[in-house]
């Protein structure tokens, strides 16, 4: 076997513009099977990737599992961890879609099943590949902002009418709303930094009509290095923040803007194109002291990097790219961020 058989459940985004791309721009990886219910969606699949086979549902791709040598998940939130589990059983390697699962027991469950199987499960945590997420990573390893104090991170949009779908209409149960959507990229990414949280603290809030779960959060978390990571998720911000904002004791770095590689895929651009995951010079974050600052190159990002690591940890034995303990710990971290959120703490002064 040098080519992985990958068939991806699910059609809508994550599926199309993130997952189905990038296995077919990886060399060592194959789109094989499409899993969808939609008659349109099916037909875009087919478009998008000639040759695909389109099934309907998972009981069809489950008939034939055997076919596959990888499995990636991409379907709504509360099926993750149940179709995880099935592949796994069936010897076959899985990638989920963040989140990994909707509670931690569930999470645990599926680690289970992939240990017992012995085969390699991983989470796209693709946010790890963003450009200036591997420069704010750069610049803590080589010291030069001195000890980080304060990280700050933003997902913000301003979407003051609801689209609809799952996301926005589905149960807090079912994984849907922003903290379990964006929070979890951004939980992922403070603890892919800065390791182990002593304490975490949540704000929730349903701001839009005609939505039944959160569009609007704010999580702090104490880690255990002594940084304080503060995060937020928003769909409605008139007047958006900086992505990232880290404070260190010597310097600090700013940057403005998303990484460009989802808007590439979204327009059909493709990895392998010219200039792939680079940002223009005049979105480069700032970095320095009051008052000597200057613009701080942004580091290329590299979705592609997830698949190519995920075909070696399936062909060649390697570690997979993210590790689904990580995965474990952002599920943990979502629960107890909810839990925080839900306890009103009255202080008379």
């Amino acid at each position: 076997m040098s080519i992985l058989e990958v068939g991806v459940v699910g059609y809508g985004l994550a599926g199309s513009v993130f997952h189905a791309p990038l296995i077919a721009a990886e060399p060592r990886t194959r789109l094989a099977t499409v899993v969808t219910g939609s008659a349109q969606r099916a037909e875009q699949a087919r478009r998008d990737h000639p040759g695909v086979r389109v099934v309907p549902d998972v009981d069809a791709l489950f008939e034939d599992i055997g076919a596959l040598d990888l499995l990636v998940i991409a379907s709504p939130n509360d099926t993750h961890a149940p179709l995880a589990q099935r592949a796994l059983r069936a010897g076959v390697a899985v990638v989920v879609d963040k989140p990994f699962a909707v509670t931690s027991a569930q999470a645990e469950e599926v680690l289970a099943a992939a240990q017992s199987a012995g085969v390699a499960l991983s989470v796209f945590q693709n946010r790890r590949w963003d450009g200036d997420f591997l420069t704010v990573g750069s610049l803590i390893a080589s010291g030069r902002l001195g000890e980080v104090r304060r990280f700050e991170s933003r997902f913000e949009r301003w979407r003051p009418v609801s689209k609809g779908g799952w996301r926005e209409s589905g149960a807090p149960e079912q994984g849907a709303g922003l903290l379990f959507d964006l929070g979890s990229h951004l939980l992922d990414q403070a603890f892919a930094l800065f390791g182990p949280v002593h304490s975490v603290y949540c704000e929730l809030d349903r701001r839009r009509e005609g939505i039944r779960t959160d569009d609007d959060v704010f999580l702090a978390l104490t880690h255990a290095c002594g940084v304080r990571s503060h995060l937020w998720a928003s769909a409605v911000t008139p007047l958006l923040g900086p992505r990232f904002r880290v404070l260190g004791s010597t310097a600090g770095y700013r940057s403005f803007g998303l990484d460009p590689q989802e808007e590439a895929l979204r327009a059909g651009r493709r990895p392998g194109d010219e200039g792939w995951g680079a940002v223009e010079s005049d979105r480069w974050g700032t970095f320095g002291a009051e008052p000597d600052l200057a613009p701080e190159p942004t580091l290329p990002g590299d979705y592609p990097a997830f698949y190519a690591a995920m075909a070696a940890a399936v062909l060649d034995g390697t570690p997979v790219p993210v590790d689904p303990y990580d995965a474990l710990v952002t599920t943990r971290l979502l629960e107890a961020a909810r839990e925080s959120a839900q306890t009103e703490r009255i202080v008379r002064v």
